[in-house]
Formats: structure tokens, C-alpha cells, sequence
């Protein structure tokens, strides 16, 4: 155990440095906040999917004690009219959804008045009393239906366009002796992350606000609402030092925020907005999915073609869009591939990211079909899978700046025993259970964003990180005060990181995996300017002990300076600080993608990779299921911090076996309305559903993927798990389940 008096180095296991606050609750979230006078507000949620309000009568709801105002589309203040003035960071084409905007209702759930009350008893009572009388209008929440409307996107983005064809996949399909085709399909998922959407809009008196917003990006809705609110920057200051959980829920500013900010400007009082836990199922979601593969190989088992055509949901309003039918094109080598995306509108709000957004759709279901394709040709899943390697992105014909994907299939089909697998389905049992084993193959993207930290070292050897990132509980902090340590060599008891405010250095949201190796990066050029001023310093000391040295010829370790190789030559940074004569020495550095890495983006792929091992048991006469081992094998280039990095992979692979087995939005499509929205019936996997998943990291160096050498760990561990664990049903039970998750019903 390392002892926070100690440096600790990049590659050291250590505690979570904002551990302890959150264990013992003086970590404080968005709806903990308070302030004189705060006023809450309830959102009350439309009855229908589609139409028009008629008439909303408030009267009552306003006649409750303690209740200050109830706002509709009729009394609500003036806002901006473009779209473009409610687009953030991560819009997506079309027309930003505006809450209590006019008399249109687009989905079922949409807020449509807010009744603001001195409690929250008041405001909740209030809201039942709200009477809406509705024109309604022909609505569409079955996907069956939607695929009839289906359409391609425009080339907004090109990253979610599908690659160019390469052969003649269709001609090579029909040649090939070896065949495969059937369609895959995933439900909507909703996020339910432990906090549920919340913001504080704290009014200040002086026509500035603070927000503490449940968010993955406070510059983001300080932008947002400067832009739809008319405020300055400089007036508004959004807070998130913490986040209960979101893995993009909290990418785009939700209703919530809009709401608590539209009350505090109209009233000019403190007001907070929280969601109930069955109104997270009126925002972002993961989109269903419709996947069509099609694979042919000659007698050997090499892959002659593929064909993967995918259609996901979106709202009538908005066209959100994932990188789906790509990554089976990119992992497996082919002459003939060719690949089609659409979209299906229907009433529903916009779908939106969700841990892995496109990959833990497209290549989970991409990977079912390779391993009903392995059955076909004859061979062991994991043997299939080596024979169609590519060292290279097939897609686009890139090499990658590293691929340990072998590695991974060959540590982890050890760890496993994956040599013991008997190859035919329903030939391994233990007395009443039918045991299963499967695999499949993981992908990720490894990114790297433009993000500025500040280094502030005080005279007291005090060291404080800051950038505006967000830590969503992937361990951002940990990530910054180890790399601090590493750089300018202080304890970890000598370092403060500070995020999660709009008003430090400029940082992209949380997302996609980017943020450790890009505020990381960051913190490291920051803290070695300050090494270069501490190196300037040294010079004054008594005796000189440094000597003329450069900074790449010193080391930083246990709160002193070294000469590399020369112990001897060494001096206490609190003697150079005492030396120098000033209380603080500042800098600030960014760190972004130079004209050589942008030209090596265009030439090599930047990827994580993953082989996922599960056994399931299967109940031969219940058809109950429980996974039983898990191991995951992770290329995912250095590890900063491997305790709190095998943390995330047990986080994606319990996510994954939600996929597999439980996740499925339940919509009554007369209704237009989710009606499992709680955790009572909207099922999640609890500590009884998870047994033993082990965690291999792969030693995978790579200087070239970013500054630090690291990848992201954030999404890799889900991508292919539920894969994994449905082709281990198949395994155990011989029935191949297509449509996730695998319940007891497609079993018997």
C-alpha cells in the first residue's frame, strides 16, 4: 500500500484520492446545494406521445400553500428562437428540444409546466393539480413500424457515415460456400445512474447565478445557457465537482437545467430542479437497433465477405447518430465488406450516448453473428477468430499504432482454460445446469481531446491541479493528482486536484474515454513548466547543488530534486521555494493534437481492443441463467493507475451482462410510454447477478496513441460482454437468441 506521504509514479495501484469524501458523504452532488430562500421545482410530465396542449389550468396547483408560480408555455420568460442558440458541445443535427417552448408535445413524459413551491411537499402536491386538456395526435413508438420510415442521414460527420465498400461483398456472399445471414436487435436502454438529474440555480442578487448541475461538462452548459438565457460568461458559473454516475446521460445540458434556470431568472430567487427516477426515462436513451449481417467463408473458415446493415432510432426532431456497422469491418480481414446505416424517426425524445455509444451496439451484435458463423464453418469461436485477424484497420487499410489483441486472446483464453471447452452445444454440464462457455472480441476508439489544467505550488510545498473536466466516478482526480506526483515527485498529501467548474482552464466534456489521457496530459506539461521554474530556482540555493543542468537531466521523487544518476546532487523543493522568495509559482499549459499527431490520426487507427471469456449456467428444466466467471483480457495501451483502472472494466463488464440478460425498455405503444420506468421493473444487474470477473491488462506500450501512452478504460470493458455471455447461452443450451437480452421465455 502506498502511504500518502509518499510520490507515487504512472503504472502505481493505489486508492481513489476522493475516496474518502465520497464514503463518507462530504462529497456534495447537484441537488445538495443550498441556499437562502430556495425555491423547488417540480416538472409535471405530459399524458400524451404526440399532440398539442388545448388548455392548462394552473389555478389549483397555485391555490396549494407555499406554491409561487406555476410556469407553462403561456407565462414562461423570453428565450432564444434559433436553434442554433440551443445547441451545445454535442448537438446533434436538427432542432434542440426546448421544454415549455409552445403548445407542441413531441414525446410522452415531456415536461410541459413547472410548479415552483417553498418545498418540495408543496411542489409535488401542486403538480398533481395541474389540469391539461390535450389535442391528440397519431404517434409511433414501435420500431417495427419506424423501419418503414427509415432514411440515411446526411454526411454531417463523416465518422458515422459507413466506409466505401471494398470488393464485391454481395457477389463474394453468393459465391462462398460457407454462409451465414439473420438480424440482430438490441431494445432502448436508459441511464440510471445512482443520481438521478439534478440542478441548484443559486441567484446570486446581482444578475449572476452559480449552477450545480448534474453534467459531464460544466463549459458546456455555461455555454448553453449564456446562449439561450442572454447572459455573459462572466455571469454564470457552473459547478459539478461531482457526478453520481452518468457515462454520457450527462453529455448534453437536460430539461432539468433549462427548467431551474428559466424559474431563477423569472423569479429571481435560488430554485432546484430533480428529476424522478421514472422521469429519466423521458431523455437520453440508448437507441434501439436493428442489425442485418451477413458472413461467408470458403471451406477453411476465411472470411469471402461481409455485410452489415444497421438502423437505429431517433426522434422526429433530431437525427442522433452512432458509428454502428463499422467495427466488424475494421477487426476482421476481408477483401469483400460493405456496410449501410439508416435511421428510424419516432416519437420519443433523442436518443443519446450511452458507456461505448455505437460500438457496444454494432460490435456486440457483430460478434454474435461471428460466432454463429465459427458454428457454421466448423471451428472453435476463439480459432475463428485468430484465423480472420487483422494487423491492420481492414476498414480503412491503416495500420494501428498498436494492437495487442493477440496477446489478449491468447492471456486470457489462458487464464480462462479456454483449452478445456468442449466444442459442441449442451456437452458440458454440472448436475442440473447446462454449462456454457463463450467469447468475443471488444473495440474501442482511443482519443485524445484538447484540454488545458493550471499548476499552482505554493510556499509550503502545497501543489493544486485544476482543469474544468468532469470526474463522473472514472476516477479523473486520482488520474491527476498521480500524475502530478509522478512529474514534480510531491506526496500525494501535498496535492489538491480541482475540476468540475466552468471556471477553471478549458476542458471538452467527459466522454468516449478521452478524459485520463487528455487532462493527464495536460496536468503533465503544466506541472513540468512549474519544474522548469523550480529548476530556475534551484539556482539560488546555497552551494548551488543542482548545478547547470537542463530539465530533461534532473528527477523529481519524494518532494526533492535530483540530478539523474547522481543522488548525491539533490536539494529539498520546499529549500527552492524558500530560495526564490515567492509564495507561489503558477503556470498554465495545453495540451492538444500537433500537426504530426493530426497527420499520424489520418494514417494509423487509434484503438483499444478486448477478448471477453464468460461461462454461464443454465438451469435445464427453469432456463434460469447466471454468469458465473468473466474474464476480460484489455489492450488498452499504459494503465496510469491499475486498481482503479480494473475498477472500470468490472463497471463495463457488469454493464454488459445487463445487456445480455437484463436491460429492455418496456413501451406500451398505445401509449407511446415506457411503463418499466423504475428500478423495481426496469432490471439492472445486483450484487446476487455478478459472481467472479477477472481483469488481464495486456502490456501494450504505445508513445505514439497520445502524450502519456494511454488509451481509456472508460467503455472498453462493455464492449462484446453481453456478446460474450450470449454465446455462452448458445454454448450451454444450443439455442441461439438474436434479440437481447436473453430472458427466461427465449430460453424454454
Amino acid at each position: 500500500m502506498i502511504h500518502p506521504s509518499s510520490s507515487v509514479k504512472i503504472g502505481d495501484a493505489f486508492n481513489r484520492v476522493d475516496g474518502f469524501d465520497k464514503v463518507t458523504g462530504r462529497a456534495r452532488y447537484a441537488a445538495e446545494f443550498d441556499a437562502p430562500d430556495l425555491l423547488h421545482g417540480w416538472v409535471v410530465s405530459s399524458d400524451i406521445a404526440k399532440g398539442k396542449i388545448a388548455a392548462i389550468d394552473g389555478a389549483a396547483a397555485r391555490a396549494v400553500a407555499g406554491v409561487v408560480e406555476v410556469i407553462t408555455h403561456q407565462n414562461r420568460p423570453h428565450v432564444a428562437w434559433l436553434d442554433r442558440s440551443h445547441a451545445d458541445e454535442v448537438s446533434v443535427p436538427g432542432s434542440p428540444f426546448r421544454a415549455l417552448y409552445d403548445d407542441e408535445i413531441a414525446f410522452s413524459g415531456q415536461p410541459i409546466a413547472l410548479v415552483v413551491a417553498t418545498t418540495l411537499e408543496a411542489a409535488r402536491e401542486a403538480a398533481a393539480l395541474v389540469h391539461v386538456d390535450y389535442i391528440a395526435a397519431p404517434h409511433n413508438t414501435d420500431m417495427r413500424v419506424a423501419l418503414g420510415e427509415k432514411f440515411k442521414p446526411r454526411k454531417k460527420r463523416s465518422t458515422f457515415v459507413p466506409p466505401k465498400a471494398r470488393g464485391d461483398a454481395k457477389a463474394a456472399f453468393a459465391a462462398a460456400p460457407l454462409k451465414h445471414s439473420a438480424n440482430y436487435t438490441l431494445p432502448m436502454h436508459f441511464h440510471n445512474p445512482m443520481e438521478m438529474h439534478a440542478t441548484t440555480v443559486v441567484w446570486k442578487g446581482d444578475g449572476t447565478i452559480v449552477v450545480h448541475d448534474k453534467t459531464q461538462g460544466a463549459q458546456n452548459v455555461q455555454h448553453y445557457l449564456c446562449s439561450v438565457f442572454g447572459f455573459s460568461a462572466a455571469d454564470v458559473r457552473v459547478m459539478n465537482p461531482y457526478v453520481g454516475g452518468a457515462f454520457g446521460s450527462g453529455l448534453r445540458p437536460q430539461y432539468q437545467v433549462y427548467l431551474a434556470t428559466l424559474a431563477a431568472t423569472m423569479l429571481e430567487r435560488s430554485v432546484r430542479v430533480v428529476l424522478t427516477r421514472q422521469q429519466m426515462f423521458t431523455h437520453v436513451h440508448r437507441p434501439q437497433a436493428v442489425q442485418s449481417v451477413q458472413l461467408a467463408t470458403d471451406a477453411s473458415g476465411l472470411l469471402q465477405a461481409i455485410v452489415n446493415d444497421a438502423t437505429t432510432s431517433t426522434s422526429r426532431f433530431e437525427n442522433y447518430m452512432e458509428v454502428v456497422c463499422n467495427w466488424g469491418l475494421m477487426n476482421y480481414r476481408c477483401g469483400n465488406a460493405a456496410a449501410a446505416y439508416t435511421l428510424a424517426p419516432m416519437d420519443t425524445y433523442t436518443p443519446g450516448d450511452m458507456r461505448a455509444p455505437g460500438a457496444a451496439t454494432g460490435m456486440t451484435l457483430f460478434e454474435i453473428a461471428i460466432d454463429e458463423m465459427a458454428y457454421r464453418a466448423g471451428l472453435d469461436p476463439l480459432a475463428f477468430r485468430r484465423l480472420n485477424y487483422s494487423d491492420v484497420d481492414a476498414m480503412n487499410d491503416k495500420p494501428f499504432t498498436s494492437k495487442s489483441l493477440r496477446q489478449a486472446y491468447d492471456e486470457g483464453a489462458e487464464r480462462f482454460g479456454w483449452h478445456r471447452r468442449s466444442h459442441a452445444p449442451r456437452s458440458m454440464r454440472a448436475g442440473c445446469d447446462l454449462i456454457g462457455w463463450g467469447m468475443a472480441t471488444g473495440m474501442w476508439d482511443a482519443l485524445f481531446m484538447k484540454t488545458t489544467a493550471s499548476a499552482r505550488l505554493l510556499a509550503s510545498g502545497e501543489l493544486e491541479v485544476a482543469t474544468a473536466a468532469a470526474d463522473i466516478g472514472t476516477g479523473t482526480y486520482t488520474v491527476m493528482a498521480q500524475v502530478a506526483s509522478d512529474t514534480l515527485g510531491l506526496p500525494l498529501s501535498q496535492i489538491r486536484a480541482r475540476l468540475g467548474d466552468s471556471a477553471l482552464p478549458a476542458s471538452p466534456v467527459e466522454g468516449g474515454s478521452w478524459m485520463a489521457a487528455s487532462a493527464g496530459a495536460a496536468v503533465q506539461l503544466a506541472c513540468q513548466a512549474i519544474g522548469q521554474q523550480l529548476l530556475a530556482a534551484a539556482d539560488r540555493v546555497e552551494g548551488r547543488p543542482l548545478g547547470q543542468v537542463k530539465l530533461e537531466a534532473v528527477e523529481f521523487h519524494d518532494g526533492r530534486m535530483s540530478v539523474r544518476g547522481n543522488p548525491a546532487r539533490s536539494v529539498a523543493i520546499l529549500d527552492i521555494l524558500a530560495a526564490s522568495g515567492q509564495e507561489v509559482l503558477a503556470a498554465q499549459a495545453t495540451a492538444k493534437p500537433g500537426v504530426g499527431d493530426l497527420i499520424s490520426m489520418k494514417r494509423k487507427a487509434r484503438n483499444t481492443h478486448s477478448a471477453i471469456f464468460a461461462e454461464v449456467r443454465v438451469d435445464e428444466e427453469l432456463g434460469v441463467v447466471r454468469v458465473s466467471r468473466i474474464v476480460c483480457a484489455v489492450a488498452a495501451g499504459r494503465i496510469i493507475n491499475p486498481k482503479t483502472a480494473r475498477s472500470q472494466i468490472l463497471g463495463g463488464v457488469v454493464m454488459g451482462i445487463g445487456m445480455a440478460l437484463h436491460e429492455e425498455a418496456l413501451t406500451d405503444h398505445r401509449l407511446g410510454r415506457v411503463m418499466n420506468h423504475s428500478f423495481a421493473e426496469y432490471h439492472i444487474p445486483v450484487n446476487a447477478d455478478i459472481d467472479t470477473i477477472e481483469v488481464i491488462f495486456v502490456d501494450e506500450p504505445d508513445p505514439e496513441v497520445t502524450p502519456l501512452g494511454v488509451k481509456g478504460l472508460g467503455e472498453i470493458g462493455i464492449v462484446g460482454t453481453a456478446a460474450a455471455v450470449a454465446n455462452a447461452i448458445f454454448h450451454a443450451t444450443g439455442k441461439r437468441v438474436r434479440a437481447l437480452p436473453v430472458t427466461i421465455d427465449k430460453l424454454l
